[in-house]
């Protein structure tokens, strides 16, 4: 009876243990249930779209934790004066090396079109190792943590250019690449929300902890990578593209001596023969929208890189009326995210409907705003400069993928945002190199801010709106 009765069923002890386990374990099961309907809706789970964000939201934590752990060592820790010199000495050790990698990962990772999840898988994995070489030197801020700095710099803008050029080879049905894009960057940004204050929790039970938590974080990204899609991999159909400037605005480009015409390096020559080599189509089959586009994307990027470290300085030096520098820092930032997010929300909502128009009314509205910023400096213009800044340069990134998917051939297309992202990613690195050579003047700065907005303008507004009047023979993004 004894043995029968050990078998009926669970005793209540064992019974009121599951029960538990289940309770304790409900909030974060439904948590997880939650974000993977959220991220596999509408055919991203049957495309593998869903699996590139969720790749891309722990991109984003582990990055924020490794900008916590650097922001405590190289700006927070130490007085004004040190803190410029040393943030100047991150920017020539990390920067300057990263502006001429630069345009060298975007043609090679071009050149490994079969291995795009092991270079995602790569460039996470190399972080993490790199996120445990500098837990043993950011306590003591030595020149160490910049060589590896550099490699985590290095390695995000890398997989930053292979996810670019993943995004099309997963659009789900009757999905537009803009709309693909900004799932990606706002779960990017959902995620780097929740680990920023994580990673502020770790800093405060020791300075290398933030690293250790990136490091784990990297690490799970490392596995998640290997499960994107084969298709991921695949490189039917592609060749490469190059990044030139028309030499007219309807682009169309000159015959190669000795070869006939050469729209898309794929025509017959003069005698009637193929050529012995087929050429890399370029961009300038396709008009001028796109390479106007990028110029004035990256002006928004050069004002994101500019704003992030002049505004630091300025701010921990002259904190807003009433608050202290950190809570100064705090109100620029959290108003750059925010903007961030609703113009990646708003760019979804559009779906880039005439995206040169777009492009061009965001990039005078946040002209606008540096201008009266410089003219009237004040807490709520810093604020507003930073929220139209974060707001402008998420729906003109998106703008420009939705001119590349409508003007780029297919065969071209991958190449072409592997290109145009080290570019932007360049114009960043250079409108930083301005930020933190600036004099500290509040003025002069958003003067700069305005002048960096203006020259971006004059290069490409009139070749947008020009190019939306002709209009264009591709079909707009639906």
């Amino acid at each position: 009876m004894t043995a029968a009765r050990s078998h009926d069923g669970p005793g209540p002890l064992r019974r009121a243990g599951r029960a538990t386990g289940r309770a304790l374990r409900a909030p974060f099961t439904g948590t997880a249930r939650g974000i993977r309907r959220a991220t596999h809706a509408h055919g991203a789970g049957e495309s593998g779209l869903g699996k590139l964000i969720e790749l891309h939201a722990v991109n984003g934590a582990g990055d924020v934790m490794i900008t916590v752990a650097l922001a405590s060592t190289v700006f927070f820790s130490v007085p004004t004066d040190e803190a410029r010199g040393r943030v100047a000495l991150y920017l020539a050790i990390t920067m300057a090396p990263f502006t001429l990698l630069a345009p060298v990962i975007g043609p090679l990772l071009d050149r490994l079109p079969h291995g795009r999840r092991a270079a995602m898988a790569g460039a996470m994995l190399a972080r993490a190792l790199l996120a445990i070489t500098m837990s043993g030197a950011v306590a003591t801020g030595g020149l160490e943590l910049y060589p590896a700095a550099l490699g985590v710099l290095v390695c995000s803008k890398a997989y930053g250019v292979v996810r670019s050029a993943v995004v099309p080879r997963l659009l789900p049905p009757k999905f537009s690449l803009v709309k693909a894009n900004s799932r990606v960057t706002l779960a990017g940004l959902l995620a780097t929300g929740v680990a920023a204050p994580i990673g502020a929790g770790l800093q405060t039970i020791g300075s290398p902890w933030p690293l250790y938590g990136a490091c784990a974080i990297f690490v799970a990204g490392t596995f998640l990578a290997f499960t994107l899609p084969p298709k991921v991999d695949s490189a039917k159909g592609e060749r490469r593209a190059r990044l030139i400037v028309p030499h007219h605005e309807d682009a169309t480009p000159r015959p190669a001596p000795g070869k006939g015409s050469t729209r898309a390096g794929l025509r017959r020559g003069g005698n009637g023969q193929k050529p012995a080599k087929e050429r890399p189509p370029g961009l300038r089959s396709v008009g001028g929208s796109v390479l106007h586009g990028l110029q004035a994307n990256a002006a928004h990027r050069a004002l994101s890189g500019f704003l992030i470290f002049f505004l630091a300085f300025l701010l921990r030096e002259h904190p807003l009326a009433g608050q202290s520098a950190a809570v100064s820092l705090g109100i620029v930032g959290v108003a750059a995210g925010v903007g961030n997010a609703c113009g990646t929300a708003v760019g979804s909502w559009l779906r880039a409907r005439g995206p040169e128009v777009i492009i061009a009314t965001v990039l005078g509205v946040a002209l606008s705003v540096a201008v009266l910023a410089a003219v009237f400096f004040s807490t709520v213009l810093v604020a507003a400069l930073g929220a139209v800044a974060g707001f402008t340069q998420a729906l003109s990134k998106l703008s420009l993928d939705a001119m590349i998917q409508r003007d780029v051939p297919e065969e071209v297309r991958t190449s072409a945002f592997a290109r145009s992202e080290t570019l932007l990613q360049m114009a960043w690195v250079v409108g930083g190199g301005i930020g933190i050579a600036l004099p500290l003047n509040a003025v002069l700065g958003m003067s700069v801010a305005a002048g960096i907005l203006a020259l971006g303008a004059a290069t490409s507004v009139r070749g947008l709106l020009g190019a939306a009047r002709r209009g264009t023979p591709h079909p707009r993004v639906a």
